[in-house]
């Protein structure tokens, strides 16, 4: 197939490997991507939010298949541009993705779901935000209610700094105010035609910047698969009590969700809460997920965006443990310091049990030498999450031994990691 990949972080890097994984001899290119991605397929100076561009690009390169990685081209309405042309898109429309590009949108649908969430009030002033936050009571957990880039929300037992961060937002728009939730937290990716539904393989994320989960949020530091210590009923309960009334609650408001449906959810005594929903793959989920996946991608992404998934069996995946570390800018998340060297990714990547996945990243050319006609390019971070080390084992400990031994030898300077991903579950396997 001939498939267009929007993006460039870590996740759409995950997918174009996956994909190129396959040994189907796709014909991959991505917009506009990144050093990485573009050491592996062809990348375009295209802005992925312009759904005019995006289009006609497909259109006169008879693209098969276009899949949109980010949240922010699904929330501009690039989908519904491609479908007008009759090009199949793997993401939501405009409408539906307010599942994600509305925090607000998302519980109503829960509510008329019957999906089981935590209890939230929409708050557009600091006077509401003060007299929600002294009526949930501690630990306060305060959201933004559009796109924030992984860094909207603020869960703190500090009264004034969650009126601080509700303060900031609500400069942006409304606030939503939750109620804290108690748990261990799982990212489950489902695939959706509009009616059917199949689970990918659960994900545990670590949002902190530090170990032991201390420090600002981010939009995510590392992440392992799979989860040993869920039930093994967990997926077909996710599906029956969130996934489907979710999708089906969509399909009746004329809104049909086509796409990945990320459900991140907590396991509470009280049983399984939903914290959020996205419209999209999660990062650095998607890090770990798809290294793992047996049934090839593109058939997956395919049928849901040709309405095909009914009847498909559910994706397999390899027994094999992925672990990912966020390499991150000296700065992130607050104020991230770029143009810095990325030195020793051969090193690295030398273990097939380990991929390098690119975020933010570009090639910068070096100056040529005065007595000859040659320059190089050199990788350097252009963000704040650069990239993702992700490593496979046998066991939790083989897999975090291979992912730190390979951040270990790449070299930012400033750059920062956490040195936790994965550490509970690996001890606890051992026992």
């Amino acid at each position: 197939m001939r498939i267009l990949v929007l993006g460039s972080g870590a996740r759409e890097h995950a997918i174009i490997r996956a994909l190129l994984a396959e040994d189907a001899r796709h014909d991959i290119t991505a917009a506009p991507g990144n050093a990485g991605i573009g050491a592996d397929v062809r990348t375009l100076d295209i802005d992925p939010n312009d759904g005019v561009l995006v289009a006609s690009y497909a259109e006169a390169h008879n693209v098969d298949l276009v899949v949109v990685g980010p949240e922010a081209p699904l929330v501009a309405g690039v989908s519904d541009a491609l479908r007008e042309r009759g090009i199949a898109v793997f993401g939501p429309s405009k409408a539906a993705a307010q599942l994600e590009g509305s925090k607000a949108f998302a519980k109503r649908i829960m509510e008329a779901a019957g999906v089981p969430t935590g209890r939230a009030e929409v708050v557009g002033t600091l006077a509401e935000a003060e007299a929600t936050l002294d009526r949930f009571g501690a630990p306060y957990v305060v959201k933004a209610n559009g796109l924030a880039a992984g860094k909207g929300v603020l869960v703190t037992s500090d009264r004034a700094a969650a009126l601080a961060h509700a303060t900031q937002w609500l400069e942006h728009g409304t606030v939503l105010v939750e109620e804290f939730l108690a748990g261990q937290e799982v990212s489950l990716f489902v695939l959706s035609d509009g009616e059917h539904v199949l689970p990918l393989a659960p994900a545990q994320d670590y949002k902190r910047l530090l170990d032991a989960d201390e420090g600002p949020n981010t939009g995510g530091m590392g992440a392992y698969s799979p989860l040993p210590w869920l039930d093994e009923n967990f997926v077909d309960e996710v599906l029956e009590t969130v996934a489907l009334p979710t999708v089906r609650t969509m399909a009746a408001e004329g809104t049909p969700f086509v796409g990945l449906l990320y459900c991140g959810l907590i396991v509470t005594d009280a049983g399984v809460r939903v914290i959020e929903f996205n419209a999209r793959f999660g990062d650095p989920e998607t890090q770990v997920v798809l290294p793992r996946l047996l049934t090839p991608l593109s058939g997956l992404l395919y049928g849901a965006a040709t309405g095909e998934l009914g009847g498909v069996p559910r994706p397999e995946f390899a027994l094999d443990v992925a672990v990912g570390v966020v390499l991150a800018s000296e700065g992130y998340p607050v104020a991230p310091v770029t143009g810095r060297a990325l030195l020793g990714l051969d090193t690295a990547s030398a273990d097939p049990e380990v991929q390098i996945l690119h975020a933010a990243t570009d090639l910068q050319a070096l100056s040529a030498d005065a007595t000859s006609s040659w320059a190089t390019e050199s990788p350097v971070a252009t963000g704040g999450r650069v990239l993702t080390v992700v490593a496979l084992g046998s066991t939790f400990d083989e897999a975090r031994e291979r992912a730190y031994r390979a951040i270990g030898s790449i070299h930012l300077e400033g750059g920062q990691y956490r040195t936790d991903i994965a550490a509970r579950v690996a001890a606890s396997a051992a026992d």
